[in-house]
């Protein structure tokens, strides 16, 4: 079945400001209302893009939650990243005009389709579109070797606190609660992203929940101390 595709228009889109420059001129807005012609609607398990495809834009999501995988050399999948509304995803596929991982909806999504040429055609023309990609690239950089420094030198705890304060902190700037989630992802795929068996996720939810630091029903997660899990993640805080 293919993917819905809906004209959409970046200009009142009220994800505007986590996706697009703040300081764009309506008529700039209007340029790139062009550019992001269609949206695709993606199932619940189905695949946005797949490791080795062509790469020709890149996704805004408007709605819904993705992770991003890639398939190791015994065959077994390894989660690199989750990703939510208000982020864009396919950065992957600039290097070799290929995408490098598979991209799977953990949940009816809908994203905005971005003809990567398109846009760099436009932004020659609009500087603050080539510095908003610009930073883009950035944070995606910076968000890598955050997790390199997480996987390379925190025990389990620290890595599902760091995981869980991340989570909260993203989903509170698109005007989410501060402290209540539903996960999207399994534990096993937390696991998987954190570098931890399922097991040790499990072992973990459960100690913050006996310490009273979270309260977890099924998918629903409430953080009870943030500060807590803060001084899991840097105990150097409490002194």
């Amino acid at each position: 079945m293919h993917p819905q595709t809906i004209k959409v228009a970046c200009s009142n889109c009220n994800l505007r400001e986590l996706c697009m420059p703040m300081q764009l001129d309506q008529q700039a807005l209007e340029r790139i209302d062009e550019v992001v012609a269609t949206r695709k609607s993606i199932k619940r398990g189905a695949t946005l893009f797949r490791s080795g495809e062509k790469f020709t834009s890149l996704y805004a999501i408007r709605t819904g939650f993705f992770k991003t995988l890639v398939a190791t050399d015994d065959g077994r999948e390894q989660v690199t990243g989750f990703q939510m509304a208000g982020e864009i995803i396919g950065l992957d596929g600039i290097v070799n005009d290929k995408h490098s991982c598979d991209a799977v909806a953990l949940e009816d999504a809908e994203v905005c389709v971005m003809p990567f040429d398109r846009l760099e055609e436009l932004s020659r023309e609009v500087n603050a579109l080539q510095h908003h990609v610009h930073k883009i690239m950035s944070r995606e950089i910076v968000r890598e070797h955050g997790v390199m420094l997480l996987l390379g030198s925190m025990r389990a705890e620290e890595r599902v606190a760091a995981f869980l304060l991340n989570l909260v902190k993203r989903l509170h700037a698109r005007g989410f609660s501060r402290s209540e989630l539903v996960l999207r992802m399994t534990r096993e795929e937390i696991g998987s992203y954190l570098g931890l068996k399922l097991e040790t996720v499990s072992r973990t939810f459960s100690k913050f929940v006996e310490e009273k630091i979270v309260e977890v029903k099924q998918r629903h997660l409430r953080i009870l101390d943030a500060d807590a899990l803060q001084r899991i993640v840097n105990p150097q805080v409490c002194h």
